[in-house]
């Protein structure tokens, strides 16, 4: 009983209790070892992960809404509806629907990525009729500061491959930029105007130091871009440098959906 009650009060501590660099590197652990299995489910199937981008946007609703609708008391508060326990079971809910779209794809010839998206989509519903009313001037904020932003980007990728909407590479890119320019912009506006407060360790110690979450932007920005840049001049293997690129995706939209209608319920009730 005593080593139970240990494991449940070591739990709690490192992994129920917010963000820590502790468990921080554990989920990146985790996230590690899980895209390297994704990566060869991937080659198995002779799949372009960068493919998966769109269809998987029901899935990354889906898991983030929960997120936050816990946050604002709509669901209960559960270990299976917060980070990472969320994340998990939407993830292995998504790893299920690729292999059932192999499936249906082998033998109705259906496009796999329909067959994901429409499931994710069924999915993500549930929890969309559960959104409460919301502010729409919290909305609004983070809409027009995010699409500022990311036409900023639209206009460098005419001067920089790198994020030039005419190639699919760029198109790529820049969808995954945007992602993170939303998950900044939403936190922007709800650290600054709202009082919210940054959970994640590294973002949260250059707010403390800097006063702002304005800084979120250049942080995201840097990483990413070089992120972007590397992958794209070092890494031949399009499975590998498309499953990373999936992953920086899912990184930035995930949180950003989950910030935004966190803020966005929250203020409207």
């Amino acid at each position: 009983m005593s080593f139970q009650v240990s494991i449940t009060n070591f739990l709690s501590s490192y992994f129920f209790s917010g963000y820590t660099i502790f468990n921080t590197l554990i989920y990146g652990i985790i996230l590690v070892f899980a895209i390297f299995g994704i990566i060869k489910i991937f080659k198995h199937y002779n799949i372009n992960p960068t493919d998966l981008i769109f269809p998987l946007i029901p899935f990354i609703f889906l898991g983030s809404s929960v997120r936050a609708l816990v946050d604002n008391g709509v669901y209960p508060y559960s270990w299976f509806l917060i980070t990472p326990g969320i994340y998990f079971i939407v993830g292995g809910i998504a790893i299920l629907s690729l292999l059932l779209g192999i499936l249906i794809q082998n033998k109705k010839n259906i496009d796999f990525r329909y067959t994901i998206f429409s499931i994710g989509f069924i999915l993500a519903i549930i929890s969309l009729i559960n959104i409460p009313d919301i502010n729409l001037i919290a909305f609004s904020q983070v809409i027009m500061v995010w699409a500022f932003m990311t036409f900023i980007f639209l206009l460098i990728g005419k001067f920089w491959s790198l994020f030039n909407f005419n190639s699919y590479n760029g198109k790529i890119n820049l969808s995954i930029i945007s992602a993170h320019l939303f998950d900044a912009s939403s936190t922007f506006i709800a650290v600054d105007y709202y009082g919210y407060f940054e959970q994640h360790v590294i973002p949260s110690s250059i707010y403390n130091i800097s006063g702002t979450a304005i800084t979120m932007f250049p942080l995201k920005i840097i990483v990413i871009c070089l992120s972007l840049y590397l992958i794209d001049k070092y890494i031949d293997d399009e499975t590998i440098s498309g499953t990373l690129k999936l992953a920086i995706f899912i990184l930035g939209l995930a949180p950003g959906i989950r910030n935004f209608l966190s803020l966005a319920i929250g203020v409207g009730i």
